[in-house]
């Protein structure tokens, strides 16, 4: 799946009640993630910490969806290396 197809199967699983819940508790959401993310790359199994990636992922695309921005394009700041100094690896 790519992040035109991970926007939109959140967008149409999960849009109408993301926004009936507000961009700020979305991003309340979202850092709750993080947190559990955090938890399982420092103690979880490798499976704990796949699932929390994709929860974090699932989170994302939803906020994204919430304020317009498609990811596709903001990832492509990265394209060059470092946004920077355009450097792989970075030298900054």
């Amino acid at each position: 799946m790519n992040l035109v197809e991970l926007q939109d199967v959140i967008e149409r699983t999960y849009g109408e009640r993301d926004r009936g819940r507000s961009v700020a508790h979305t991003v309340a959401w979202l850092a709750e993630e993080f947190g559990e993310l955090a938890q399982a790359v420092r103690k979880g199994s490798r499976e704990q910490v796949e699932h929390e990636f994709s929860d974090v992922l699932a989170w994302v695309a939803s906020l994204a969806n919430q304020v317009d921005v498609d990811l596709t394009a903001v990832v492509d700041r990265f394209a060059e290396g470092c946004p920077k100094c355009r450097s792989i690896p970075c030298d900054c």
